[in-house]
C-alpha cells in the first residue's frame, strides 16, 4: 500500500512540475507575442500610411486593435506565482533524486562510521529545518486566510498563493525522512549522473560497434 502511495505521489509531483513549467512558458510565449505584436503592427500601420499602402495600413491597425483588445496585465502575476510553486515542490523532486547541489567536503573528508553519522546529521537536519519553515508558513497561510487580502491583478486570496510553502516545504521535509529511511537501511544516497545525456549511450555503442574508418555522430554513422 504505501509502494501504490508513494508512486502516486511521486507521479503528481512530477506532473504538478512539468504542468507549471509548460503553463508559464506558453503564457510567457503569449505575453511576449502580444508585447512585440502590438508594437510592430502599429509601426507597420503608420509606415504603410506614409508610403500611400492603404490596405496594407488598415489590415495592420485592425490587427494592433485585435492585440490591444487582449487583457494580459495579470500574466506577469500569476507567471511569478507558478514559479514560486514550481520552485517549492521542484526542491522536494530535487531532495528526492538527489539533484540538489550541496557542499559535501566535510562529508568526502571522512569515512566509515564517521561519515555515516555526518550524512544522517545533515540529513536530519534538513528534515528539521523544512518542519519549521512550513509550520511557519502553514501559519502564515492561517494568517492571511483571516485578512482576507488578494493579490493585485488576479484578484486571488493570497492565502491560496502562499500555499505553496507549507505544502512544498513539509513535502520536502517528507522527501527527506525518506532518504533518511533509505540510508539507515543501505547506506545508500540517491544521486543522479551528471555525466548522462540521453542519446549519448546509442552513440557511444555505435562507435564501438563501427569499423575502423568509420565515425558515429549524434545523426547517424558516416
Amino acid at each position: 500500500m504505501w509502494t501504490i502511495l508513494g508512486r502516486i505521489l511521486n507521479n503528481l509531483e512530477e506532473w504538478l512540475i512539468a504542468f507549471l513549467i509548460a503553463c508559464a512558458t506558453l503564457l510567457i510565449f503569449v505575453a511576449v507575442v502580444h508585447r512585440y505584436g502590438t508594437g510592430l503592427s502599429i509601426n507597420g500601420s503608420k509606415w504603410a500610411a506614409a508610403h500611400g499602402f492603404t490596405a496594407l495600413a488598415v489590415g495592420l491597425e485592425h490587427i494592433f486593435k485585435w492585440f490591444t483588445s487582449w487583457d494580459l496585465s495579470w500574466s506577469q502575476e500569476l507567471c511569478i506565482y507558478m514559479f514560486v510553486w514550481m520552485a517549492k515542490f521542484g526542491a522536494a523532486y530535487g531532495v528526492r533524486t538527489g539533484v540538489h547541489v550541496g557542499v559535501d567536503v566535510v562529508t568526502n573528508a571522512v569515512s566509515g562510521p564517521s561519515r555515516y553519522w555526518v550524512v544522517l546529521f545533515g540529513l536530519t537536519c534538513g528534515a528539521i529545518f523544512t518542519f519549521a519553515i512550513g509550520s511557519f508558513g502553514a501559519n502564515f497561510v492561517m494568517h492571511m486566510l483571516a485578512t482576507g487580502q488578494t493579490s493585485n491583478d488576479l484578484e486571488v486570496p493570497m492565502w491560496i498563493v502562499y500555499l505553496a510553502i507549507p505544502l512544498g516545504s513539509y513535502l520536502m521535509c517528507f522527501r527527506f525522512l525518506q532518504v533518511i529511511y533509505a540510508f539507515s537501511r543501505t547506506g545508500e544516497l540517491p544521486h543522479t549522473d551528471e555525466s548522462h545525456v540521453d542519446g549519448l549511450e546509442d552513440v557511444q555503442a555505435a562507435a564501438n560497434l563501427a569499423p575502423h574508418g568509420v565515425t558515429a555522430t549524434a545523426g547517424g554513422v558516416r
